[in-house]
């Protein structure tokens, strides 16, 4: 299975959301390849490639933290393989 894990970010947008975000992956040293945001009226969604070949942790913890930030923020986080994202999202 791929290394790489797409983490997806819906929510209504305030300071601090991207920061938060990006300190859980910094904190478990997941590596973001590739990043796209976009605020659409008062609502953010940000879509995001990260690398979890050097994560400190394993995929259900990252995912677990980054729930938690996201609860703390007020925001819904995401985290899946690339391939099971590939897979539900397929035309």
């Amino acid at each position: 299975m791929s290394q790489r894990v797409i983490v997806t970010v819906f929510g209504k947008d305030k300071v601090g959301i991207i920061a938060g975000v990006t300190s859980v992956l910094a904190e478990c040293n997941a590596n973001i390849l590739d990043i796209s945001q976009t605020i659409l009226q008062e609502f953010l969604t940000m879509i995001m490639i990260v690398d979890i070949s050097k994560c400190r942790v394993d995929l259900a913890t990252l995912q677990k933290r980054l729930d938690e930030k996201g609860q703390e923020l007020g925001v819904k986080i995401t985290a899946q393989h690339e391939e099971i994202f590939d897979f539900m999202h397929r035309i």
